[in-house]
């Protein structure tokens, strides 16, 4: 139930720290959570058990799914999109629940910045959210570092070892930074005791496969099992080394204890909002866990989610990966367009999107195209919302819309960031409409009974439209060590730009007739995945030249300043 929200001007973080907050046994009572429930962090922020989730709920509930076009550097507001969405369907009398990632700090100090949405379409407590909150993200690395220390100490160990061949090790460290400087590195120096020297690098805490097992576990039991079934590397006589054969399963996941319970805060309008999970959509599978997602499903009748960057990325993975593990399907797909990213794709200069252009507008719309086409591939309905900018012109939106409704698409004006739920009700009737007329289920892109390369082939040119794909030579002793492992029955999770249909992050618009090029193909695993890296990804991001850290203080009362 939405409750009114004083306005005033201000920052993202000025609106979250003078929002009046209802107490998190409030919020819980409001979708039928008794007290004893909760695992309280303060007035505010609660873990949620596992046993509230009722498969029969599940059923029931109507899952929505917000993604988006071709993002530009500075994102679209998916967020912001999902929260005020989820505030106009409260405002229509629909009982829902938002359920989203938790913020890495990568973003959060570098270029991006948070993730707890913008203006009135926030999640709070906000300077929570995008900091520690809850320790997840922590408990998270310290898994992944432990099994990294438990590798390097079989290695070492002279008496009681596996005789893995420390050439063949892939398990890095993790750490939730930006930190270019740690994705290569050598340890082991420092004579006998420091080890067995080996080259070795950091990904971000986002991308470390303990987060993705994390986010597609069932419970406790599943968690230990998938953890256990992580691979580590090879034996000196070839054969494979899973994290189970040194025993690490029980103790990483005693340190996910309370790491895999959904987190429970609220929007600005007081409604409940889940947060859980944080892997990254361009370098991981990019949606939050089954659990939370399950959870919203297990209290409210509609639960409005998302997946990062584009829909050729996170939206991809949330069907061909999380909904095919989960049982789960979404009614409907919401595609968030902005008027500046048309624009930058039609080719008009980053630097002057305010600046009206319906020109490059139009041109741009191929790229949301394409992305609407790839909804009707999945078989889901779409919606798309147009996030609202101040610089936006009625022509322009009138330009989307009339391309929208000549497509046969529902279309709607998203003003969350300006209004709240009361500027997204129009997207939310539209959003019911598309969800009451849709009985059926999504359609999988592939059939996980595909080799490795067939599915990567079907993805890059069903999704992405490419002409041709190349493996490079890694990439091809890659495909021979997932059949020695027997993981060809596994689905791909592709790493690839965030800002192009292509590997090629300068090719703007509705790329066609290229080649993907896959560089190697990572192995998971324990989250019952491989990942084929494109183009240059990297999986441990660096900081910008003007990184967001340098805008941020706090005084001597606790004031935080410049947090976005």
């Amino acid at each position: 139930m939405s409750t009114s929200v004083k306005r005033k001007p201000g920052t993202d973080l000025e609106i979250a720290q003078s929002a009046d907050l209802r107490h998190i046994r409030d919020i819980a009572a409001s979708v039928g959570i008794p007290e004893d429930s909760l695992e309280m962090y303060g007035k505010y922020k609660a873990k949620l058990p596992l046993d509230l989730i009722d498969e029969e709920k599940v059923a029931q509930s109507n899952l929505v799914l917000v993604t988006a076009m071709t993002p530009t550097p500075a994102g679209e507001g998916k967020t912001t999109t999902s929260i005020g969405l989820t505030e106009g369907l409260n405002r229509i009398g629909k009982s829902t629940t938002v359920v989203l990632r938790e913020p890495s700090l990568g973003p959060v100090f570098g270029m991006k910045g948070g993730a707890a949405g913008g203006g009135y379409s926030q999640v709070v407590p906000m300077e929570d959210i995008n900091l520690h909150f809850t320790g997840d993200f922590a408990a998270i690395e310290k898994a992944n570092n432990l099994l990294a220390a438990m590798i390097d100490n079989n290695i070492q160990n002279t008496k009681n070892n596996l005789g893995i061949d420390p050439r063949t090790v892939e398990w890095k460290r993790v750490m939730d930074m930006n930190d270019r400087s740690l994705r290569n590195i050598v340890t082991g120096m420092g004579g006998k005791a420091g080890g067995m020297m080996r080259e070795t690098g950091f990904n971000i805490t986002a991308a470390s496969e303990i987060m993705a097992i994390l986010c597609l576990a069932k419970d406790m039991d599943d968690l230990k099992a998938k953890i256990g079934n992580i691979y580590i590397g090879d034996t000196y006589g070839g054969e494979a080394v899973f994290a189970r054969d040194i025993k690490a399963e029980g103790a990483m996941a005693v340190l996910l204890k309370d790491a895999i319970k959904p987190n429970l805060v609220q929007t600005l309008e007081g409604n409940p909002a889940i947060l859980h999970g944080g892997p990254f959509a361009n370098i991981a599978q990019g949606t939050n866990s089954v659990i939370a997602t399950k959870m919203g499903m297990s209290l409210s009748d509609y639960v409005v989610t998302e997946a990062g960057f584009g829909a050729d990325l996170g939206a991809e993975k949330f069907l061909n990966i999380k909904c095919g593990y989960s049982g789960l399907s979404p009614k409907t797909i919401v595609v968030v367009a902005t008027i500046r990213a048309l624009k930058y794709h039609g080719g008009h200069p980053l630097a002057t999107l305010k600046e009206p252009d319906t020109v490059s507008l139009s041109k741009g719309l191929l790229n949301l195209e394409k992305h609407l086409e790839n909804t009707k591939i999945y078989g889901v309905p779409a919606v798309v919302a147009i996030n609202k900018f101040v610089s936006d012109t009625d022509e322009e939106i009138n330009i989307v819309k009339e391309r929208c409704e000549a497509l046969g698409i529902r279309v709607a004006l998203c003003e969350g960031w300006e209004h709240g739920g009361e500027g997204t009700k129009e997207l939310a009737e539209q959003v019911v409409a598309s969800v009451e007329s849709f009985k059926g289920k999504y359609k999988p892109v592939y059939d996980w009974s595909w080799s490795v390369k067939e599915k990567i082939e079907a993805v890059a040119r069903k999704i992405y439209g490419a002409r041709d794909i190349e493996f490079l030579p890694k990439a091809k002793q890659n495909l021979k060590k997932i059949e020695r492992i027997g993981l060809n029955d596994k689905p791909i999770c592709i790493a690839k730009t965030q800002n192009s249909f292509s590997d090629d992050p300068k090719w703007l618009g509705r790329p066609e007739n290229f080649t993907l090029t896959v560089r190697e193909i990572e192995i998971a695993a324990g989250a019952g995945f491989c990942i084929p890296v494109t183009g240059n990804m990297l999986r441990m991001p660096g900081l910008p030249s003007m990184p967001a850290a340098e805008g941020m203080d706090i005084d001597n009362n606790g004031k935080i300043t410049g947090l976005s």
